[in-house]
């Protein structure tokens, strides 16, 4: 029944139905393969992975699965420079908190539904920044070593965590609606909220 499926979903890959531009990627299972393995190799997360093909942990040679868009150097890049701004001097559990929060917001429909969409992401025609530094300019400066580190480990925990889709500094937050979200966890000066 498994390989029946991939074969159907096989076929709505190649004539396009089912599947969005974005996901139209494809893996056939080889015999020795894993999920880490196949997420690993294709730069993609196991979750991910899993959730695009059912959520099981179970994969048989043969078997088509569909490929999630894969982070991009560029989105990877982009994301350790906001995330060094944002979280300088900061723990570095509170920087990998503060890449999930922009990749959980890639992945939910609330939010556009790419990194460079989320980071420049500006409210009230263009008068509010979803981030600061891109206002000031601070996303212009390059990340650390520890920076990336932290972006590289928050891509493979994705889709793992409290689903966390705001952070704050309450000491020096002024908007107030943030006080009334659901607080998932406190990292360092950071609240990571949903």
């Amino acid at each position: 029944m498994k390989n029946r499926f991939g074969f159907i979903l096989g076929l709505f890959l190649l004539v396009g139905i089912l599947i969005s531009p974005a996901e139209a990627d494809a893996y056939t299972v080889k015999s020795g393969d894993s999920l880490w393995k196949i997420a690993a190799s294709k730069n993609v997360s196991v979750n991910s992975l899993k959730s695009l093909n059912g959520n099981s942990n179970l994969i048989y040679p043969g078997e088509v699965l569909t490929l999630p868009t894969a982070i991009s150097e560029n989105d990877k890049a982009l994301i350790a420079r906001l995330v060094h701004a944002e979280a300088k001097g900061e723990p570095y559990a509170g920087k990998v908190a503060v890449a999930t929060v922009i990749l959980n917001r890639v992945d939910h429909a609330d939010f556009p539904n790419t990194v460079r969409g989320v980071v420049y992401e500006t409210y009230n025609n263009g008068v509010h920044y979803a981030f600061s530094p891109v206002k000031n300019g601070e996303i212009n400066r390059s990340a650390n070593a520890e920076t990336k580190r932290a972006v590289e480990e928050a891509i493979a925990f994705r889709g793992q965590g409290q689903g966390s889709i705001y952070f704050y500094n309450p000491s020096t937050s002024i908007n107030e609606w943030i006080f009334s979200r659901e607080i998932t966890i406190t990292i360092g000066n950071h609240r990571f909220a949903k």
